[in-house]
């Protein structure tokens, strides 16, 4: 398979540019091996070997019809499927499910593609069973990914090549504990191939809708569960309300700034703990849990879709616990122009501590 695969390769770099007109949907197969970096010395027992697998994946090309079609170069939207192999029998295979899209640059000939979803781990940490696999802390953990690859197709009919880097990241977001999580760095190679015959003609036009660029307020309320790092100690609730206002300066970009106050029912408990479990650091049991923080952000809009980055510093900050500068990474879902979902992990750099999901409005 591999070979073949490589052949591919060879004989499109002798192949034309002239190409039959391309299909609507299409699916991928790609085989990748890689590397586990080290992010975490915790994890150092965990690399023993080069994780390898396959993805699959269907995709869909749109065709302009769409404003934001035209506006992104006429992206993808599918489905994908991942096997991976870790090569250490504590941490198992892994068995992904995404959403993605691939953004297209360089005449096309650049694919970037954009996934998120989930992983099924086939080896978590088991107090008995498991015990060293520090990294999974539960079998199903949130996982997004990306791919940067070289692609062509219709090199022979209506199969095509691609291959470049493939990252992949798992990690529950401190669901509940031990979460060092993963991250895997591979060299991928694959096949195209269109799956019908009804041929994509795309759509231009110059007339663009405008976009309004004055300021817009938005309330957001998050929740979800978190745990201590202590194995076994009980999940808890957490809740973040955030108020800021954003501005877009194009179609595509959306700057934020904005505060919020963060209610932590786990980062209690961790105050607690810490007072008992080290005397040697003497610390109040009774100091404050809550936090208030203001951060600066960036939105991109795609469709409905957008994502969002945001870097904050804590205001009010009585008890330390991981530094003062957090950030978060996420997605929001515009049910309608005003209000929205949003998933998200919030960290403190490369340390997870909550995984959010939230409701918000914009006005």
């Amino acid at each position: 398979m591999q070979r073949l695969l490589i052949w591919c390769f060879i004989v499109s770099c002798f192949v034309g540019s002239s190409q039959k007109k391309l299909s609507s949907t299409y699916l991928d197969i790609n085989y990748f091996k890689g590397s586990i970096p080290l992010h975490n010395t915790d994890i150092l027992h965990l690399i023993q070997g080069h994780p390898e697998g396959v993805i699959v994946g269907w995709n869909h090309r749109t065709n302009g019809e769409k404003d934001w079609e035209q506006r992104y170069n006429y992206p993808d939207f599918g489905a994908s499927f991942m096997y991976q192999d870790l090569k250490n029998e504590v941490l198992g295979n892994t068995f992904g499910f995404y959403g993605h899209f691939n953004f297209y640059f360089l005449k096309r000939r650049l694919m970037l593609r954009v996934g998120q979803g989930f992983v099924v781990a086939t080896n978590p940490y088991d107090k008995k069973s498991n015990p060293k696999n520090i990294a999974f802390g539960t079998k199903v953990l949130g996982s997004p990914y990306l791919m940067l690859n070289y692609k062509k197709p219709n090199v022979l009919g209506p199969i095509g090549i691609q291959s470049g880097l493939v990252f992949f990241h798992a990690s529950n977001g401190k669901f509940k504990a031990p979460n060092t999580s993963v991250n895997t760095i591979a060299f991928n190679i694959g096949i195209n191939y269109d799956l019908d015959t009804k041929k994509v003609v795309y759509k231009e036009s110059t007339d663009h809708p405008a976009v309004s660029k004055t300021f817009k307020y938005n309330f957001v309320l998050r929740s979800g569960l978190s745990q201590m790092d202590v194995v076994g100690s009980e999940q808890f609730p957490f809740y973040t309300l955030s108020a800021y206002a954003d501005k877009r300066i194009n179609f595509f970009s959306a700057f934020q700034v904005g505060v919020e106050a963060f209610f932590s029912k786990g980062l209690q408990e961790e105050i607690k703990y810490r007072s008992v479990a080290f005397p040697e650091e003497p610390s109040d049991p009774n100091a404050d849990y809550k936090r208030v923080g203001a951060f600066l952000g960036y939105e991109l809009f795609i469709n409905k879709w957008s994502v969002v980055a945001q870097t904050g510093y804590y205001l009010y900050y009585p008890f330390d616990f991981e530094g003062r500068i957090y950030n978060r990474i996420g997605l929001k879902y515009y049910f309608s122009e005003k209000w929205f979902g949003a998933f998200s992990v919030k960290s403190h750099l490369a340390k997870a501590e909550a995984l959010e999901f939230g409701i918000g409005i914009r006005l």
